[in-house]
């Protein structure tokens, strides 16, 4: 399996740390040719609106669109969890994303920076382990469609959510040494999501 990190803006070094921890050699995306080469990508946190405006002056916003349509599996986190939601919620003029991923979120649910935190919560993937998770500027998901799971809540918002191939979580694993996250989509979004367009 061929990971990309879109590598535009954000905390791009971190996720492709996380995926050499996991076995992954990750393809760093700034072409339309790149992502080309790649069979599952992760967007990184950042700022949203610079993300998908970046993408547009490289060439890369519709292509992304269009492979996320015809089901290539995605992680976005934090800015990354925004640029994949549907509907966005106090977002600036304009703002695009996308899309994929049948939620609505609010943008900076949490609060401005001087708000970010660490706190540690459960993770539905069948682990007992509580999970560390860094929230900085961070979304929450207002609404969810029919076939989103709910994968982990802070004060009964959801926080990681998935569908059938598509991974987003509002708080950034890749800023920890845990990269359970990174193998959760690696194993149970990506692979299975690949083996039935097989």
């Amino acid at each position: 399996m061929k990971v990309g990190v879109l590598s535009l803006q954000g905390d791009v070094r971190e996720h492709v740390s996380a995926l050499i921890s996991c076995g992954i050699n990750p393809v760093e995306v700034r072409r339309p040719s790149e992502l080309a080469q790649i069979d599952a990508l992760v967007i990184p946190g950042g700022e949203s609106t610079t993300i998908a405006q970046l993408s547009e002056i490289f060439g890369l916003y519709q292509p992304i669109r269009e492979r996320i349509a015809a089901g290539m599996p995605v992680y976005g986190s934090c800015a990354g969890m925004i640029l994949l939601a549907n509907n966005i919620l106090d977002s600036k003029a304009g703002q695009k994303t996308f899309g994929g991923l049948d939620i609505t979120v609010r943008r900076n649910a949490f609060g401005r920076q001087v708000d970010s935190f660490e706190s540690d919560i459960s993770f539905a993937d069948g682990s007992s382990h509580l999970i560390h998770a860094v929230f900085i500027r961070a979304p929450w998901v207002e609404e969810i469609g029919a076939n989103i799971e709910v994968l982990a809540t802070i004060d009964e918002h959801p926080v990681a959510v998935r569908s059938a191939s598509i991974l987003a979580t509002s708080f950034h694993p890749e800023l920890t040494h845990d990269h359970r996250i990174h193998r959760y989509f690696l194993e149970e979004v990506a692979k299975p999501a690949l083996e039935k367009v097989k």
